[in-house]
């Protein structure tokens, strides 16, 4: 008993949001590579090297999720979708090196002396740069919750670190200009890195939580009010609730306990319904799997197989 929604529209405005994060990443790269080359500033030729991170990591994206739009085979039978997780934990992975580089370029420049020019040029390429990836930052945020992506999230997350890298920058070449105090701009630069540290960290973690099927209490609240819910205007019971983030889907399964002398036609029938409901109210497309059992005798049958495999 289950049902996979492919929502042709929602996969074609996911693969349009990669495509865009794509483009605009080559663009942005070009601006910050041209205005670090006119300023010698570390804290720009950071924001570059996290542009950098940022196309590789959208290309991994973009290729993540063709291939957990795979259907289910022989050798993958619940599918391809797990494959978002990986994804978020190699755009967190490269946030993460990006950020120890920027560190690294930043001390060097400045043990080595700090000689800048141009840094008014330099900044207004970066503001523009960091304006247009706060809008798509947040344009790719609101797609992957929109259609439970977490492809979409994670890249969205990671062109918003790229936006506070630069807006950062930016800031650091303002307080350079109007002091004259050299050291703002690597000092800036650290800072700047030591955010997206936490940003790349925490991406890692969600990635890792989604691959060993870490429990989401929200979302156990709300598949067991459902059940709570059907099973009692039915006069059923159940257990043994169990639930898998695929990446867009959901699989859920759980055991119906029913009266004795209850038809297998209408102990299917109810299961179905129940079913539906879940299907219905959780707003992701649901794999569900229901497990009927006698009500009566249930504790005594399963000590008995219990016993029986000891």
């Amino acid at each position: 008993m289950s049902s996979m929604d492919s929502r042709p529209d929602a996969i074609r405005q996911q693969k349009l949001a990669i495509r865009i994060s794509l483009t605009v990443g080559f663009l942005m790269l070009a601006g910050k590579s041209y205005a670090a080359g006119i300023t010698g500033s570390a804290a720009i030729l950071s924001d570059a090297a996290e542009s950098v991170v940022h196309i590789v990591a959208v290309g991994f994206a973009a290729f993540s999720l063709s291939f957990s739009l795979k259907p289910a085979d022989v050798s993958h039978p619940y599918g391809h979708e797990k494959i978002a997780f990986f994804s978020a934990g190699m755009e967190g992975m490269m946030i993460v090196i990006a950020a120890v580089y920027i560190i690294i370029v930043a001390v060097s420049r400045w043990l080595a002396g700090l000689q800048l020019q141009n840094l008014d040029i330099g900044a207004g390429y970066v503001g523009a740069a960091a304006v247009v990836n706060a809008g798509l930052g947040g344009f790719l945020v609101w797609q992957g919750k929109r259609h439970n992506s977490i492809i979409l999230v994670a890249n969205g997350k990671h062109v918003l670190t790229d936006s506070w890298t630069s807006f950062g920058v930016v800031g650091g070449l303002g307080l350079t200009l109007w002091t004259g105090w050299l050291p703002f701009d690597p000092i800036l630069a650290i800072l700047v890195a030591l955010n997206i540290l936490w940003s790349g960290g925490k991406l890692l973690r969600q990635s890792v939580g989604g691959l060993m099927d870490e429990a989401d209490p929200h979302l156990e609240q709300k598949l067991r009010s459902l059940l709570d819910a059907e099973t009692s205007k039915r006069g059923l019971g159940y257990h043994e609730l169990r639930y898998r983030v695929m990446g867009t889907s959901l699989w859920v399964d759980f055991h119906l306990l029913f009266k004795n002398n209850a038809s297998i036609e209408d102990a299917h029938q109810k299961a179905t319904e129940i079913e539906a409901a879940i299907k219905s109210s959780i707003g992701r497309p649901v794999t569900t799997v229901s497990h009927l059992e006698p009500r009566e005798g249930h504790d005594r049958i399963h000590q008995e197989l219990k016993a029986a495999k000891e």
